[in-house]
């Protein structure tokens, strides 16, 4: 008897006194706005989710001269989840540099968002050349150099890249190797960018292996990253999955 009643005790005092989680963002307690992403409303109403492209190749929410300038492009288009503001900005130091791992799962979500996108304009979530039935579609993700590894710990793309694995029942297969290291690209100017990206990326052998002994008659392959600056890493990794699994590359970057 003494048991049941506390049982009833517990479950009055949760409901006099609900449980109050933490925000991931601002780290305050209080009611949260969404459990899938642990955010309280306030952080909610700030993130700049991007609703309407302009550009219909990066995906960018305003005109693009990247994409302009760009003699050729080697994925059909990317989509992006959330503008790349002073928020954000801090959101991706916090989780990329300071090690807060605990995001993953809220930029996991995010970028589950900008696969919606994708997958909701026609023609792209399945293969532009080829019926649903013929088409294996993969998501693979941007890698970083072993110096990086070790700086970080952990490689926040191929974490993002399996968070939406996970979510959409795709396989995640590394595709790509990172043959030399590159200096933080957001200090370079365009050019610089351009220049510093040749032949940085070289097929993973044993990825390849992988997708082939399953390879239907198209490949499709979602090419994770976390921001889109200029285009040139996604266009380099797009241009090895390209020329050597012959695949149909579609980009997928948490910001934009």
């Amino acid at each position: 008897m003494s048991k049941w009643l506390e049982h009833i005790v517990a479950g009055i005092q949760a409901m006099l006194h609900p449980r109050r989680d933490e925000c991931l963002l601002c780290k305050q307690l209080g009611r949260l706005q969404s459990n899938e992403l642990r955010l309280c409303q306030v952080c909610m109403s700030r993130i700049p989710w991007i609703q309407d492209v302009r550009c219909l190749i990066c995906g960018r929410s305003e005109k693009c001269s990247d994409c302009l300038r760009r003699k050729h492009s080697y994925f059909i288009k990317n989509r992006s989840a959330v503008r790349y503001d002073d928020t954000m900005k801090e959101l991706l130091a916090r989780y990329k540099y300071r090690g807060d791992e605990r995001l993953c799962t809220v930029m996991g979500y995010m970028l589950y968002y900008a696969y919606r996108i994708l997958s909701s304009e026609s023609g792209t979530d399945l293969s532009l050349n080829a019926e649903a039935g013929s088409t294996n579609k993969i998501i693979t993700y941007v890698p970083v150099s072993e110096r990086r590894l070790q700086e970080r710990g952990f490689n926040q793309a191929e974490q993002m890249a399996r968070e939406l694995g996970r979510r959409t029942d795709l396989p995640v297969v590394p595709l790509l190797l990172r043959t030399k290291h590159t200096d933080k690209q957001s200090f370079k100017t365009r050019s610089e960018r351009l220049d510093d990206m040749e032949r940085v990326f070289e097929i993973h052998l044993e990825g390849m292996k992988e997708v082939l002994c399953t390879r239907a008659s198209t490949l499709v392959i979602y090419l994770i990253d976390d921001v889109y600056t200029t285009g040139s890493t996604m266009n380099h990794c797009a241009r090895v999955l390209k020329e050597d699994l012959g695949a149909e590359v579609f980009g997928l970057t948490w910001a934009r």
